[in-house]
């Protein structure tokens, strides 16, 4: 009996941690959207094929309060709240540093 519960426990935990993964995941995804939205709108001085990795690394380095944030943008705007969440992250030592990194790798393509 005890080991059904725990069976079954161990489930539900497992059936949850995907649930939560997977929401996650869309979350991200719209979040990305707004990200790049306002990237390629506000901040002009991106070249267009780093676009792509400056959200990434935005994305990667919000939490996950902002990420609800952009995915909220996501569907009703990009505003200059948006670009403002946008700098607070980039401000960020480990956001500049995967900007550099991923600025790099994009402009020697």
């Amino acid at each position: 009996m005890i080991r059904g519960v725990a069976l079954i426990a161990v489930l539900a935990l497992v059936g949850c941690e995907e649930a939560t993964r997977a929401a996650d995941d869309v979350g991200r995804r719209s979040a990305k959207v707004a990200v790049n939205e306002a990237i390629v709108t506000r901040f002009p001085a991106v070249p267009k094929q780093a676009v792509a990795p400056f959200t990434d690394c935005v994305i990667d380095n919000a939490d996950a309060l902002e990420i609800r944030e952009f995915a909220r943008d996501a569907v009703i705007g990009v505003t200059d709240a948006t670009a403002n969440l946008v700098r607070t992250v980039i401000a960020r030592p480990e956001t500049q540093q995967c900007i550099v990194r991923a600025g790099s790798a994009a402009l020697t393509l």
